[in-house]
């Protein structure tokens, strides 16, 4: 049945014991999944040790590991802080918690905010408000803005987004620090080992895209496989023509428009003969057809999506194909009876584009599906 472990590591929840026994029952992760997608009864038992944890490697269970600020390799956060004011530059080069930065946020009228990891609330970089020629200087170093209100900065993993007002003028940006992270590397060549196309899921800035970069990293220098990007915003290889090292010696794929992802997508499958493709923020119907008809032609896949379980993505019209999607079934009552279940039931309507689903709760904590 869907749901028997695939990772285990000791976690601060209390739902899976601390060591389960080797061979007895493995703990089970409560889903539809266990309603809706079916397969055989065997599952692979072994452990699998990182530094500091013992994982027991087996669909359903929970990934945890460590989380400090030595696990992040050097973001040149330098480069991101060159657009802000400088008194912020300042600010934040003072703060001796800077190696947990995520975002800072500049709003018209309000009060510059920092987010960092770990830590629910943002806090004031100042007491002066963000004024106009602020924002305008940042626009200024930046560059023109894509259709999606996105850029970067040259040589980075570092990603800003305007929001504008009705006539179209920036009145605010959010400037995100994009971090390769070593700990992840090391979390995702577990996973690989399978061989089979992997989808993770979680809220925004939980660290899909950084996942999925590292296990580009992986694919492409370790496992030597030839992995192609299809990169919406210049978010998973950095921005510029050169990609960033992080992605290891995969090739990318710019997308001008995100509308055309879908056609982009096919373009990399037709044109690039690749082992693997590697696109984020899968989300149309578009892009979940050319999903399909990537798996259809024997390529791996790797791919993210929002949401926060697999339930959201079940219950979703549009990306439920990817995991083989629902029907409704009546069955006679001699089949009732034999299944000891009800009439009408919900199957899975066909086999699933990505075999294994990686729920990401937090950056450190995965639960995965198969």
């Amino acid at each position: 049945m869907a749901g028997c472990p695939l990772f285990y590591a000791p976690s601060a929840s209390n739902a899976f014991p601390a060591s389960p026994p080797r061979n007895g029952p493995r703990p089970q992760e409560n889903s539809l999944l266990d309603l809706a997608l079916k397969t055989n009864n065997k599952c692979t038992s072994r452990l699998v040790r990182l530094p500091g944890q013992v994982r027991h490697g087996c669909c359903g269970g929970r990934i945890h590991s460590p989380r400090t600020a030595s696990n992040y390799v050097d973001d040149d956060i330098h480069s991101l802080l060159q657009i802000l004011p400088h008194d912020l530059r300042e600010n934040i080069l003072c703060d001796s918690n800077r190696a947990q930065l995520l975002e800072v946020t500049l709003d018209l009228g309000r009060l510059p905010q920092a987010c960092y990891l770990g830590d629910s609330e943002k806090r004031d970089l100042r007491k002066k408000e963000v004024s106009m020629e602020e924002l305008e200087y940042a626009q200024n170093a930046l560059g023109e803005f894509g259709g999606n209100n996105r850029t970067g900065i040259a040589g980075t993993l570092h990603r800003v987004s305007a929001i504008r007002n009705k006539n179209g003028r920036v009145v605010g940006l959010t400037c995100r620090l994009g971090r390769p992270v070593r700990e992840i590397i090391e979390l995702t060549r577990d996973l690989l080992e399978y061989g089979k196309s992997i989808l993770f899921l979680g809220r925004p800035g939980v660290g899909k895209t950084t996942a999925i970069r590292g296990i580009s990293h992986v694919l492409s220098d370790e496992l030597l496989k030839r992995v192609i990007i299809v990169d919406t915003s210049n978010e998973i290889g950095g921005d510029g023509d050169i990609p960033h090292p992080a992605i290891g010696g995969a090739r990318r794929l710019q997308v001008p428009d995100p509308c055309m992802k879908h056609k982009v997508m096919i373009e990399a499958v037709e044109n690039h003969m690749p082992e693997v493709i590697i696109v984020d923020e899968i989300g149309t119907e578009a892009e979940v057809h050319a999903c399909h008809t990537i798996a259809q032609r024997g390529v791996m896949l790797i791919g993210s999506a929002h949401g926060k379980k697999l339930e959201n993505i079940i219950k979703n019209p549009i990306l439920s194909d990817l995991v083989g999607g629902l029907k409704t079934v009546i069955l006679s009552d001699e089949a009732a009876r034999t299944r000891n279940c009800k009439k009408i039931i919900l199957e899975r309507r066909s086999a699933p584009v990505f075999p294994f689903l990686i729920e990401m709760r937090e950056m450190h904590y995965w639960v995965a599906h198969r």
